[in-house]
């Protein structure tokens, strides 16, 4: 190694050491803590937006995958050409080859963003109206015959497997006096109606001899659940439809449908089923978006009655006479509003996990100015700018920063794929902005102006000045205004609340309305620190004449707490409001759901007959009560249907209800057990008689009845004629109740059992806290009634596990589960960053006891008292702000749509928001648990680490 150059004569060396790497080189771990940070919260910051949008685009695309095949097509449809139209031209529309033309130009002229799916559409003609098969050797299981459909639908080779014999085929050009075709049925079609290959059906004509339909082949769908065939069931396999009448039981008859081939079609004009061509789009929701929402529902009104039906019924297209019909707008209508719900309540947890985090980096930035103090009041003392530090500083801390924001984006992209990239980087870099700003802005604040050194930072003498009292008196006034104004207007902004517009209502979204933990923990913050020091003084008088130092020590200097703790104690706040308001809201959930799954049954579960004698076989009652975990059997009759009289005009309606008769006392016990429509039992006294009078029914008796409002309002408060199967006999109304385990969500009439003419009950509802299903079943299994009546057994445990979620649904509960953990992640910090900003000083302060003779027992003793009041300040605090949250917002928001389809059989009146009181301790109870284990952990270390250390750094403090 060579000697140093020496420097030129006349030129002065100036050596500068780099600061940003000198710095970095100086305090790698505080370098790398803070990067950790930063990564995770550009990372929540990126991953909220991006998963908002792959929730609810997964969910637009769940919703239409999963509807009604016949409601989520676009069905274009067109009668075939009139008499009038030349008959060559007419037999030529209803050709395969015109179908298939015009099925091209309707898909290439839908409008983005509706897009057809290929292997889902479906196209061809068809009659529109059945046709009976007139053959006798067709089943006809009341004496009526079945009615067919004739589908000429293309593309049957792709969608079907050849079980036997072959495709149909149509010989030569089919018109409409062609006498036979060919088809195929499916195979459970063959097997219904006793169709083999070679089987000949015939169809009535119009103006001609019958149509003969030769069965060439037998074939089985290879997706059922494919729209090409659920579209029309009875495509894929018959069913035996009812026919209306008085007649009991009504009448049944096949309905099915024969398989031609699409050149077939022509010989349709002659057969009485008016033929319709119809061309079924089935929708791609591939490239489909949330953001597609309202373009998907502009361009379906369009097509269903505007502009773009217009271009359909051209005459190049397909006709003056379409007709578009789809259920897709509904469809999207429910996922826009069910969307609607769900936002503002994801909103809050967003809100709020964002102000703590954010709150948290401004700790970080706080933290490290006050570690850094001395040095940068050196640099200032010696000249130092306030630009030129916080440049340096901004430099230091974008070293770090930057980076890390976009390691935290790269995560975000990465776990969660397909959503917009935009939001994300915006939300990224404002957390890293914030990063980068932190520290710089807060030495910049802190050093304008010289301070003296050793100064005290506590309240006795740090007492905030008269600029900042009046800037927290200002931002308190604003915030109680705000919480005001928000009480007042509920949250009558958009946001699935109801009602529209509002300031800060945004993408159906009003932010204040989601702000209230915001609010209400700034609120709670301002005051609490300015007023939680007090108590704590006049609490160390009598502390004071005390044996031991120890009570009056921690409360001495828990008193003079530093004139900061604003921030540490905001961000607690926060986090608690936003965990327990999440908790709140997924017990909301579960209740609602545990709710339906009640109204689902009426009971843990439900034991009913299904068939033409719906009465329970004797002994089912008795094997019920002996099977495992069955508490109480309430044995019931229920007939549907029961006509009521009219209270305006006098006479019967079509209108029936369901009429239940129960033991009173048993029913009674049961409604109180699943809090449906709780009643006394003496409000079904019995009249006597048992209903018969002379050796018949007694129809002028009276009876009590419980009624549903809607049954109440109809019957009035006379007594009104009723004619049941099981009697004819007046009643007059008792009490009125919303609903009642016999008919839960339902309409219904309740009378005594024992005043009816036929008793016999039909329904068993059972309780149990341990019910065993298969046990249940088993002891039921026994008892069938015979072919076509058997018995149903109903269990509310399966009706709880049927409430699954959709996408939309399982993102905004999988978002607020993140934001309860997020939010006890960064309580943690901030509860770590408060206490390290102060341990030094308690470091100190503890080794100086030890010299005056404390033991290490008493100094855990100190720190732990120390940072109790504290802790115990954001417990109770942070469940106070949660639980005035809650009651804040409450009254707006509705569980509903978070627990329950818009398809859901179960409908509820409301699951309105309340407290969870486990959602508002637990946190608390954590925040303390944290804080004495973090004042165990300093104790244990400044025993470690002895006095000597801390007594020789000189500080004055």
């Amino acid at each position: 190694m060579g000697a140093p150059a020496p420097a030129r004569e006349g030129r002065s060396v100036r050596i500068v050491a780099p600061w940003v790497r000198t710095r970095l080189r100086t305090a790698p771990g505080a370098a790398a803590a803070m990067a950790v940070l930063v990564v995770l919260t550009a990372y929540l910051a990126a991953a909220f937006p991006r998963s908002v949008d792959a929730y609810e685009r997964n969910g637009l695309r769940h919703d239409i995958r999963t509807a009604v095949a016949a409601e989520s097509v676009l069905e274009v449809s067109m009668r075939a050409p009139g008499p009038r139209v030349p008959q060559a031209d007419r037999e030529e529309a209803l050709r395969g080859a015109w179908v298939a033309r015009a099925q091209e130009k309707i898909t290439g002229s839908l409008p983005a963003p509706v897009r057809a799916d290929e292997g889902g559409s479906a196209y061809g003609v068809r009659t529109s109206q059945p046709v009976e098969g007139t053959d006798a050797w067709l089943p006809a299981p009341d004496n009526l015959p079945p009615m067919l459909t004739l589908a000429a639908q293309a593309g049957l080779d792709r969608h079907s497997t050849l079980r036997e014999g072959r495709l149909p085929r149509a010989e030569g050009a089919v018109t409409e006096r062609t006498g036979e075709v060919e088809a195929a049925v499916t195979a459970a079609t063959a097997k219904s109606l006793r169709i083999r290959v070679g089987s000949v059906v015939h169809v009535p004509g119009v103006d001609r001899d019958e149509l003969r339909v030769r069965i060439t082949g037998i074939v089985v769908p290879r997706d059922p659940t494919n729209s090409y065939w659920a579209v029309e069931p009875t495509l894929g396999s018959p069913a035996l439809v009812t026919k209306p009448s008085r007649d009991l039981p009504p009448p049944r008859y096949w309905r099915a449908s024969l398989l031609l081939a699409p050149d077939a079609a022509p010989a349709l004009l002659g057969t009485t089923g008016e033929p319709q061509m119809y061309w079924r789009i089935a929708p791609d929701t591939t490239a489909l978006t949330a953001r597609d929402a309202p373009g998907l529902a502009s361009r379906i009104a369009s097509l269903e009655n505007g502009p773009e039906l217009t271009r359909l019924r051209a005459p190049t297209v397909v006709g003056p006479s379409a007709v578009v019909a789809t259920g897709l707008d509904e469809i999207v209508a429910a996922h826009r509003s069910m969307r609607s719900a769900i936002a503002p309540v994801v909103t809050v947890a967003a809100l709020g996990i964002g102000a703590v985090a954010a709150v948290v980096l401004v700790m970080a930035g706080s933290l490290l100015a006050v570690r850094r103090q001395a040095e940068l009041a050196l640099l200032r003392s010696r000249g130092g700018s306030l630009r030129a530090i916080g440049g340096r500083l901004l430099a230091e801390t974008a070293v770090i920063a930057v980076p890390a924001t976009a390691v935290g984006l790269l995560l975000a992209v990465l776990t969660v794929p397909e959503a917009r990239l935009l939001p994300a980087v915006v939300a990224a870099g404002s957390a890293g902005l914030l990063a980068c700003a932190a520290l710089p802005v807060r030495a910049v604040v802190r050093h304008r102006r010289p301070r003296p050194h050793g100064g005290r930072e506590d309240l006795v003498r740090a007492r905030p000045s008269r600029r900042r009292t009046i800037a927290e008196l200002t931002l308190l006034a604003l915030a109680i205004g705000a919480v005001l104004a928000l009480r007042r207007r509920g949250t009558g902004g958009s946001g699935g609340s109801g009602g529209s517009g509002g300031s800060g209502a945004v993408d159906d979204v009003d932010y204040l309305v989601s702000s209230a933990p915001i609010l209400v923990g700034l609120i709670a913050a301002l005051v609490l620190v300015r007023l939680y020091p007090l108590p704590l003084r006049f609490a160390g008088r009598p502390a004071g004449r005390l044996r031991g130092a120890v009570g009056f020590l921690s409360l001495a200097r828990a008193g003079r707490a530093a004139s900061s703790g604003a921030l540490p104690l905001l961000a607690l706040l926060i986090a608690l409001t936003t965990a327990a308001f999440g908790g709140s809201v997924l017990a909301g959930i579960d209740g609602a759901r545990e709710r339906a799954a009640v109204l689902a049954t009426g009971a843990d579960a439900r034991i009913g007959v299904v068939g033409s004698s719906p009465v329970l076989p004797d002994g089912l009652a008795a094997a019920v009560r002996g099977s495992a975990g069955v508490g109480e059997v309430t044995a019931i009759r229920v007939e549907y249907g029961v006509p009521l009289p009219s209270d305006a005009k006098g006479f019967r309606t079509a209108l029936g209800v369901t009429m239940i008769g129960v033991e009173p006392k048993a029913y009674a016990r049961l409604a109180r057990q699943t809090g449906l429509g709780e009643f006394p039992a003496d409000a079904l006294k019995p009249v006597g008689g048992g209903g018969v009078r002379d050796g018949g029914s007694d129809a002028g008796r009276v009876l009590p009845a419980i009624a549903s409002p809607a049954v109440a309002e109809r019957l009035g408060d006379q007594p009104r004629d009723i004619q049941s199967a099981a009697g004819d006999f007046k009643v007059r109304v008792a009490e009125i109740r919303a609903n009642t385990p016999g008919a839960p969500g339902g309409d219904y009439l309740l009378v005594n059992a024992a005043d009816l003419t036929q008793r016999a009950p039909t329904t068993l509802l059972v309780t149990g806290g341990k019910l065993d299903g298969d046990a249940l079943r088993r002891a039921v299994a026994g008892f069938g009634t015979g072919p076509g009546n058997g018995l149903t057994v109903k269990l509310r445990s399966d009706e709880r596990k049927a409430f699954v979620n959709t996408p939309m649904q399982e993102g905004a509960e999988r978002i607020y589960a993140a934001a309860i953990a997020a939010g006890a992640g960064y309580a943690l910090l901030a509860l770590l960053l408060s206490l390290s900003q102060t341990a030094p000083e308690r470091l100190t302060l503890l080794a100086r006891l030890r010299t005056m003779g404390l033991t290490r027992r008493q100094g855990r003793q100190l720190l732990g008292l120390e940072v109790l009041p504290q802790a115990l300040l954001a417990a109770v605090g942070g469940a106070f702000v949660g639980w005035a949250t809650i009651v804040l917002l409450a009254p707006g928001v509705d569980l509903v749509r978070l627990a329950l389809t818009a398809t859901s059989d179960v409908t509820l009146d409301g699951a309105p928001l309340r407290a969870d009181p486990w959602s508002l301790v637990l946190p608390a109870v954590g925040v303390l648990a944290l804080a004495a284990a973090v004042s165990v952990v300093q104790a244990w270390w400044a025993g470690r680490q002895g006095s000597i250390n801390e007594l020789r750094a000189g500080d004055s403090r």
